[in-house]
C-alpha cells in the first residue's frame, strides 16, 4: 500500500501526473486544483491514497494531508466516488466544503461537475452530522478541518455545554439574517464565522446586531469584487 510519493513531476496530463521516483514513474491522479500547483520538473510530496481493483490499481495524490481526508469523506457518501470527488476537489476548498455543508447549501455543492442536485443533496444529507458545527467558529473546530472517515477531528460531540449553545446560537442567528438580505448560506457562514473569531480572539462580547455589522464588513469586499 503506497501512502506517501516523493519525487520529480516527470509529466502532467489533463487529470494526473507522472512522478518519477528514483527512475519509476507514478500515475498519480489528482484534483484540478492540486495539478495547477505543479511543474515538470518540480520536487514534490504527495500524500496517496491507493484504490485496488480487481482490473487496475490507482493513486490518487493530494498536497495536503486535509485534502486526502476530504477526498475519503467524500466518498463514503453513495454515488460518490473517486472521479467525483476529485471534481469536488477541484472546485470547492476544505473550508467552503464545511460552510455549504453546515448551511446546507445545495447550489454550492452543484458547483463541481459532475454533482446534480440529487447527489447534492444526499451528500448534504450523509456528512452534515460528520461536519457538524465546524463553520460555527468559536463553538466548533476551525474551519476547513474536515472530520476523517475514520471519526477523527473535532465535530459536535466536542462542543457542549450551555455556553457553547449560546454562542451557536447567536451564529446561527446572525447567519440566518444574511441570508435574509440576500447572500448565500455558504457566504454567510463564512462571514459571520470569522467576525466571531476576530473578536473572540480581542476578548470582546458580541451582541446580535455587532456581530450582525461585522459580518458585513467581512462580505464588503466580496461585494465589491462581484460588483466590479
Amino acid at each position: 500500500m503506497i501512502a506517501r510519493l516523493k519525487g520529480l513531476v516527470e509529466a502532467l496530463e489533463a487529470d494526473a501526473a507522472v512522478v518519477d521516483v528514483n527512475g519509476v514513474g507514478y500515475l498519480v491522479h489528482a484534483s484540478s486544483r492540486t495539478l495547477r500547483q505543479l511543474a515538470t520538473g518540480q520536487a514534490v510530496t504527495l500524500w496517496i491514497e491507493t484504490h485496488v481493483r480487481e482490473d487496475h490499481i490507482h493513486l490518487y495524490g493530494f498536497l495536503a494531508a486535509e485534502e486526502k481526508d476530504w477526498f475519503r469523506l467524500l466518498t463514503t457518501v453513495q454515488g460518490v466516488g473517486a472521479k467525483v470527488a476529485l471534481a469536488m476537489l477541484s472546485a470547492l476548498t476544505g473550508e467552503m466544503l464545511v460552510r455549504a455543508i453546515a448551511a446546507g447549501d445545495k447550489a454550492a455543492i452543484c458547483q463541481a461537475p459532475g454533482v446534480g442536485p440529487k447527489l447534492a443533496q444526499r451528500i448534504l444529507n450523509e456528512l452534515k452530522d460528520k461536519v457538524g458545527g465546524m463553520a460555527l467558529g468559536p463553538a466548533a473546530a476551525p474551519v476547513g478541518a474536515p472530520v476523517a472517515a475514520g471519526g477523527t477531528g473535532a465535530g459536535p460531540a466536542d462542543a457542549g455545554g450551555a455556553g457553547d449553545d449560546a454562542i451557536g446560537d447567536l451564529l446561527r442567528d446572525a447567519a440566518s439574517a444574511l441570508v435574509n438580505l440576500g447572500y448565500s448560506p455558504s457566504d454567510a457562514l463564512g462571514a459571520v464565522s470569522r467576525a466571531a473569531r476576530s473578536t473572540e480572539a480581542a476578548g470582546d462580547d458580541l451582541t446580535l446586531d455587532q456581530l450582525i455589522r461585522l459580518s458585513l464588513a467581512e462580505l464588503a469586499p466580496t461585494d465589491q469584487r462581484r460588483g466590479a
